[in-house]
């Protein structure tokens, strides 16, 4: 469905499109490789995962969510993307009436980014929604915030990797802050303090809990969905986050089983049940790059290559059940991945996203020489008044 837009915006060259096709759907994925073309930072996804992803038949996340995507033209050329979600599950937990956007792409350009951002509040608006917070995906694994400090860092796995213009594209449409995420970086070049080998060492001496190391992906397989359902529990109270059902945890599973590598998980286990775990990838960035969105002809050969030669580690997900907090879960993760990345020859760590009220893990962080090398924001604009 295609709007003319020449008597709402000072460039009359400018129309925007509902996607309602497959053909508008490929626009929208492969716009940014467009917009990147020359971003020598920027990541590209894989466009098969990008098509499982906005696939509404694969996608199981779409039952949930009311949704909407657009993209805009300028001169006839793809010029902008967005997507507006609506959480259903998530505005009745939270008794709120909040409209998202994520998804958004476009180039330096007021206007584009201006109309795309208005379509979203206008559908907003029309279902009722008091306000549009952004960018976010449909849940906390997705991508989420504009990168706002330390763009001259490597981007982390999975995460946004933004023009510097985009922010300012944002809050000239009226947008405020709601919300950071901040990354530390380790530099694993440092001696590991003694004290927390000593902590470590007392929680193996005690025998309280199975601490074991994994060697074959077979042996993660038992304990892939205990964690998934630890992490459900550990962050039910973060900022974006919703509960995986069991067909989420399996695609989650399934999306990173692949590159996960046994040495960098680390899980603790009393009376068979999993009660903390933590897990670390290699930056994939470089193969990712050469790869060009495609797995073949030669993309797995890139993100193998990648795997091997990478010298940056990201921290993707841990846990540790409340009731274990402070027995030294936390410190003994931390210490045997850092541990199996140092012998692997890695020499930064990078925390990944850390909401900046999380004061507990952000101290974690603290405490082992982290020192904060990225920011992230989410914005939010009042649609009543």
């Amino acid at each position: 469905m295609e709007q003319s837009l020449m008597n709402s915006t000072p460039n009359i060259n400018l129309k925007i499109v509902r996607i309602s096709s497959k053909r508008e759907l490929k626009t929208f994925i492969m716009l940014p490789f467009r917009i990147h073309k020359n971003h020598k930072k920027w990541v590209p996804p894989l466009i098969s995962d990008e098509w499982k992803f906005f696939d509404v038949k694969k996608n199981p996340t779409f039952q949930r969510n009311d949704t909407i995507l657009y993209l805009t033209y300028l001169d006839n050329r793809p010029a902008g993307r967005i997507m507006g979600i609506i959480n259903r599950q998530r505005n009745s937990r939270l008794n709120e009436r909040n409209a998202y956007f994520g998804y958004l792409e476009c180039s330096d350009d007021q206007d584009v980014a201006r109309v795309l951002l208005q379509q979203i509040e206008n559908w907003a608006v029309e279902m009722g929604m008091d306000q549009v917070i952004g960018p976010m995906g449909f849940n906390d694994q997705d991508q989420k915030g504009f990168v706002i400090e330390g763009f001259e860092y490597e981007p982390s796995t999975q995460t946004i990797y933004n023009f510097e213009y985009m922010p300012a594209l944002v809050e000239n449409s009226g947008y405020s802050k709601e919300t950071d995420y901040v990354v530390y970086q380790i530099d694993l070049k440092k001696s590991i303090p003694e004290v927390y080998k000593k902590i470590v060492d007392r929680l193996y001496a005690r025998g309280t809990f199975y601490l074991p190391d994994f060697t074959k992906k077979r042996e993660l397989k038992p304990w892939i969905k205990p964690a998934l359902q630890l992490m459900n529990e550990t962050f039910a109270e973060l900022f974006g986050y919703d509960p995986l059902t069991d067909e989420e945890m399996l695609i989650l599973s399934r999306k990173f089983l692949p590159v996960i590598d046994p040495r960098f998980v680390k899980i603790a286990v009393m009376n068979n049940t999993l009660e903390a775990f933590i897990l670390g990838i290699p930056n994939l960035n470089d193969g990712l790059r050469k790869a060009r969105g495609k797995l073949f002809p030669f993309g797995w050969f890139y993100l193998m290559k990648a795997f091997r030669q990478a010298k940056q580690f990201d921290l993707l997900i841990a846990g540790v059940r409340p009731e274990y907090r402070g027995a030294g879960l936390d410190v003994y993760g931390m210490l045997r991945v850092i541990e199996e990345a140092i012998r692997a020859g890695f020499t930064v760590l990078d925390s990944h996203h850390e909401h900046e009220d999380n004061l507990r893990v952000r101290h974690v962080m603290e405490k082992w020489g982290g020192k904060v090398c990225k920011r992230f924001r989410v914005y939010r604009k009042e649609l009543r008044v």
